[in-house]
């Protein structure tokens, strides 16, 4: 029997299970892999054993960063990729390699940089949902390890001022999401009908900038304007996370089956009852029934009082 899995990863909203890109990865690969994950929700990345988000536990194996968890998952003989031929791996190690570079920055950006969706979205979401005192402190954190990632990668020469950085790297996301609108096409997935590794890591990057509502959307305008990769979140939700494009599982599908169920054994409950009901009064004495007294009309032809009452 295979250890039990858990997956420890940011929550959700806005229709998504998660609002972290790399936990949306991982879970959609275990989706498309069949992979039994159990998925804790944490409040603070510190309750984790390596302080990271996405973290994988199986017995006494801890595990972060996508792709190594990815890479776990395959020797646990749940591979997504399976029936991908050569070329199609090497495919997808390069169009990962784009997300990194071209997609990443602006999806950073945008979450955890921009001041307007920072302050009325990003902080007020990680903050309520993280305990005091560190709901104080761990949302900055995050968005100072955010900026010192964009800088770090692309802060260097000729781009000197930090809104040359922020002009290049949507320059070179909305390129990239043109690239991957291109590629995908009129597909359902990126190597056909079947999703893959790539398929995983595109949701991840995209679902985030696609579903939270920012009142900035530089990013999100661009993508709207791809039909095909709207659609293709959209199937990924719809498909494998039993969510509609409104975010709710269809018919509130999960929380509906136990309804139903219960709702199922009550009406049988009561069924047997009331056949049980009829039965005894089928056998008990029976009574003629009570005649009702008729209200003769008072002299004069008026109606009595009592039936000017009755309606």
């Amino acid at each position: 029997m295979a250890a039990p899995m858990e997956l420890s990863c940011w929550g959700g909203d806005w229709g998504l299970p998660s609002l972290h890109p790399e936990s949306l990865t991982v879970m959609a690969y275990a989706k498309f892999s069949g992979a039994p994950l159990t998925v804790n929700t944490i409040n603070n990345s510190w309750r984790t054993p390596k302080g990271d988000v996405p973290v994988l536990i199986s017995e006494d194996i801890v595990i972060s960063q996508p792709a190594k968890i990815l890479n776990f998952l395959r020797k646990q003989k749940y591979n997504a990729d399976y029936e991908l031929s050569a070329k199609q791996g090497a495919d997808t190690l390069a169009y990962i390699a784009l997300l990194e570079e071209k997609l990443l920055p602006a999806l950073l950006h945008t979450f955890w940089v921009e001041a307007e969706n920072y302050c009325s979205v990003t902080k007020p979401w990680f903050a309520s949902r993280i305990p005091f005192p560190l709901s104080l402190y761990l949302p900055g954190k995050m968005s100072r390890e955010a900026l010192n990632r964009i800088l770090l990668t692309k802060g260097g020469p000729p781009l000197y001022s930090l809104s040359e950085v922020e002009a290049q790297i949507y320059r070179d996301a909305k390129e990239c999401l043109n690239l991957l609108s291109k590629r995908l096409g009129t597909s359902q997935f990126f190597f056909g009908n079947t999703p893959t590794t790539l398929d995983a890591f595109v949701f991840g990057f995209l679902a985030p900038v696609y579903k939270v509502c920012f009142p900035r959307v530089q990013l999100q305008e661009h993508l709207k304007q791809l039909p095909n990769l709207c659609r293709f979140c959209d199937d990924i939700l719809t498909c494998y996370f039993r969510l509609t494009v409104s975010g709710h599982s269809p018919s509130g599908q999960d929380t509906a089956d136990a309804n139903l169920q219960k709702l199922t054994q009550l009406v049988n409950k009561e069924s047997n009852l009331i056949e049980k009901m009829d039965d005894n009064l089928r056998k008990s004495p029976q009574h003629p029934p009570r005649k009702l007294t008729t209200l003769k009309l008072a002299a004069g032809g008026e109606e009595s009082p009592l039936n000017r009452l009755s309606p």
